[in-house]
């Protein structure tokens, strides 16, 4: 019988069994790695029918080998039962090879399990060419068939389970030596089951046999091995597609983090901002509500560092204020302190025991405080003015704890500073006023109260109006008026200039719309940006879209920032103005002379204006050549840089014939016009003889 084994077969099974052995550790890499349910559930249906025929392909590639004659009767029924079974063990292996965690009594029962799986298989596929074991022998061959089938899965699986996840290093020789290794440990336990099963039948060759089974083993042997490799092409194929879609998703998923943290966080101290504490401030209470300790919000200014930050300069300044930061947050639990910006922070202490827990942590922080801070090599002391609000006496809501917090720290700086105060009812009146504006801004767009006046602009030479400078009027219903440094300072601790600051860039446009569309002149106008405003990732983008919307042009709108907020980071401020620029608006740098501008940012700014800050100005008026001086540098910088130069705050004559003396290229001020209602402004100024936009 051995005489009429077939070699050139069984090689041909060894080739089909490891290019199944290959596929399985493919197909397994392929489900322990997918994320989603919709891909492992995809390769499992791909897998399992192709690893199923290859698997049955092997068995009867490897069974003609044994066989001394061509199969001359095929039974169908026991074929497709035959192939059945080759399915759930394929399902079973992919299921056992990829699972995330099994213990190892998990592998070797689920193996045993596929194991009689196969072992089916096996004689379903003898039986389908009508070779049955005899009785006698068939406890004996059955024993030696799930001995062997068992033993080849428990291998398999076993192998399976170890290259799930297979290092990036030379990942297809690894794995196509392990599928090598596989088929050349498993096949001979397949065909120790095939010759106990056939040999005993002694079946006489016949004539021409050899060239007909080669012929049959040979087909299926192919097709199996060409239904396999082009799965396993198409893995491949898919792997490419699937890493270059897998590596953009991770570029697309950090940037969306990164503008996530940019939303959430303090740029310069990496502090999490106002909306992140608020969010947190939301959570404790919850917490508090559920009986989890006391809650106090604890509000903290620093003394002194405006005087810092003018003389050191703003660079030092911001130096400080991180060093600040990490020294809080070594006293604070991990992100319970935020920055609102300029030198106030506000924390939130929660799940404490008493409300002199509050205390002791507040007097730990003042104590620390107080000791030197050393900066690029210069010691400075700042001491913190800080203030209390306890839930729920001093308020149930995180805007009512937050206010209160900050009126208690302005007692403490009436009374003296570097020490803190706690809320009571004494500061109630300054509280009620702060919250009645802080509520009042919440509905002042939509009723109505608020209002945009217009201050001209006068070419300085001339007189002729040639631009304004849009500002927000505020008259209350019940308040009256509220000055535009009170409410605006409440917008920006509250976070309400965002709104705020979009309703004036809204309104500016419907303005501007409304008289070009009556045929009056069109006049650049100027809007005041806020810090916050200018942190806020889409503030581009929504300027553009009111504009657009407007159906106005980007050049008619000029955006003004301080130069304390342009230097407080110069390379943002840059890279920001640039933006801007390349959408058609035009900057200011307002208030200058205030800050410590270097020459070189002021030549990458490329703002189109610089605005005097008016305490130089109205130093014009006292007669010394200090002024004077100052005034002449400044617009010999200016023009150097091609900027134009606009004085505000002219109150006087003497300073408005001085300005023009020296070159000032515009004039802004209450000698020539006090801000104006639309109406009145449209009046006094557009019905003028005046230089249009491309002029200006």
């Amino acid at each position: 019988m051995i005489d009429t084994y077939h070699y050139s077969l069984a090689l041909l099974a060894l080739v089909v069994a490891s290019t199944l052995a290959y596929q399985a550790l493919d197909t397994s890499v392929r489900i322990a790695a997918s994320r989603e349910s919709g891909y492992r559930l995809l390769w499992l249906v791909v897998g399992t029918p192709t690893m199923g025929l290859g698997l049955l392909g092997m068995h009867f590639v490897a069974m003609l080998a044994w066989m001394p004659s061509p199969v001359v009767a095929f039974y169908p029924g026991w074929g497709v039962a035959a192939g059945l079974a080759a399915m759930v063990t394929s399902y079973g292996l992919l299921r056992l090879g990829s699972a995330p965690s099994m213990t190892p009594t998990d592998v070797t029962f689920g193996a045993f399990s596929v194991g009689v799986a196969a072992v089916a298989m096996h004689y379903l596929n003898l039986a389908s060419i009508g070779i049955y074991p005899g009785f006698t022998e068939l406890f004996l061959r059955v024993g030696v068939t799930v001995a062997c089938g068992v033993l080849a899965l428990i291998a398999a699986v076993r192998i399976l389970r170890s290259m799930r996840h297979p290092r990036r290093e030379r990942w297809f020789l690894r794995r196509l030596l392990t599928a090598i290794g596989m088929a050349v440990v498993i096949s001979p336990l397949m065909h120790v089951a095939l010759g106990a099963a056939i040999m005993p039948l002694h079946l006489a060759p016949a004539a021409g046999a050899s060239s007909e089974l080669l012929w049959l083993g040979g087909t299926v042997g192919f097709l199996s091995l060409f239904l396999m490799l082009s799965v396993v092409a198409l893995s491949h194929h898919g792997t490419r597609l699937f890493l270059r879609a897998q590596r953009l998703s991770g570029s697309v998923d950090r940037l969306h983090d990164r503008i996530e943290h940019l939303a959430m966080h303090d740029p310069l101290t990496g502090l999490p901002n106002r909306s992140m504490l608020v969010r947190q401030i939301d959570h404790a209470l919850i917490d508090a509500n559920a009986g989890a300790g006391h809650l106090a919000v604890i509000y903290l200014d620093l003394d002194g560092f405006k005087t810092i930050n003018d003389t050191l300069g703003h660079a030092f300044g911001d130096d400080l204020l991180r060093a600040v930061a990490q020294r809080l947050e070594i006293h604070l639990r991990s992100g319970s302190l935020a920055r609102f910006g300029g030198d106030e922070f506000v924390a939130v202490l929660d799940r404490m025991r008493s409300p002199e827990s509050a205390l002791v942590i507040v007097q730990r922080l003042i104590s620390a405080m107080q000791q030197d801070f050393f900066v690029n090599g210069t010691a400075v002391r700042v001491t913190p003015s800080v203030g209390l609000a306890f839930y729920p006496q001093d308020g149930d809501n995180v805007e009512d704890l937050i206010a209160h917090a900050d009126v208690a720290m302005y007692g403490t700086k009436e009374g003296g500073r570097n020490g803190y105060r706690v809320y009571d009812v004494s500061m109630k009146q300054r509280a009620t006023r702060i919250l009645a504006v802080q509520h009042g801004l919440r509905t002042a767009i939509e009723d109505g109260s608020l209002s945009l006046h217009f201050q001209p602009k006068h070419d300085g030479p001339s007189g002729v109006v040639v631009g304004a400078e849009a500002l927000a009027r505020w008259h209350h219903p019940e308040l009256g008026v509220v000055s535009p440094d009170e409410f605006i300072a409440v917008a920006e601790r509250s976070g309400q200039i965002v709104k705020l600051g979009e309703w004036v860039i809204r309104e500016t446009c419907r303005q501007l719309c409304e008289w070009r569309d009556r045929g009056l002149p069109v006049i650049r106008v100027a809007i005041n940006l806020s810090p916050l405003q200018l942190n806020q990732p889409d503030m581009l983008e929504m300027a553009c879209r009111i504009v657009s919307d407007a159906g106005l042009v980007p050049a008619q709108i000029m955006f003004e920032m301080t130069e304390s907020l342009a230097m407080q980071d110069a390379e943002r401020t840059t890279a920001l103005l640039r933006e801007f620029r390349e959408r058609g608006f035009d900057f200011a740098i307002d208030d200058f002379g205030t800050g410590y501008s270097s020459l070189a940012y002021l030549q990458k700014f490329q703002a189109r204006q610089l605005k005097i800050d008016r305490f130089f100005i109205q130093a014009l008026d006292q007669g010394g050549p200090e002024a004077r001086a100052i005034i002449t540098a400044i617009i010999a910088l200016a023009h150097t840089l091609n900027m134009e130069v606009v004085a505000e705050g002219v109150e006087t004559v003497a300073q408005a014939e001085q300005l023009r003396t020296l070159g000032c290229d515009q004039i802004q001020g209450f000698l020539l016009s006090k801000p104006m209602p639309p109406l009145e402004f449209e009046r006094r100024c557009l019905t003028l003889d005046m230089r249009m936009l491309e002029e200006a």
